[in-house]
């Protein structure tokens, strides 16, 4: 297949489909290849026409617990602060801009999901 930048629904659906046929190949094989092809072109197409709208920050902060395995007392070692943990977690306190930092230096958070409105 060539891969080519996508311009339409129906390139998009014929691209994800062959991009599930190919997933599993080597890298170093002619489909590994345009598989990874497939995934930029699949990636910039989405990029283009699917806004995803940025998570809640409070969210963002348990999904990224759950993924590290990190308890209340780690994040509270983190924020600085032990007692706020499950005011913010329970929505109650808001963060500060000290707290974003350390959340997106420590944790990896994207700044964008931290600074939503919530």
């Amino acid at each position: 297949m060539k891969v080519e930048v996508i311009k339409s629904k129906k390139q998009y659906e014929n691209s994800l489909q062959r991009f599930e046929e190919i997933f599993f190949a080597k890298s170093t094989t002619k489909e590994g290849k345009e598989a990874q092809l497939l995934a930029l072109v699949i990636k910039d197409y989405e990029d283009r026409h699917f806004e995803i709208e940025g998570t809640d920050p409070v969210d963002a902060i348990k999904f990224r617990m759950e993924q590290m395995h990190i308890s209340n007392n780690d994040l509270a070692e983190i924020l600085g602060y032990k007692s706020r943990v499950s005011e913010i977690l329970n929505r109650k306190r808001k963060l500060t801009l000290e707290m974003v930092r350390n959340l997106h230096e420590k944790l990896n958070i994207p700044l964008a999901s931290l600074i939503q409105l919530y």
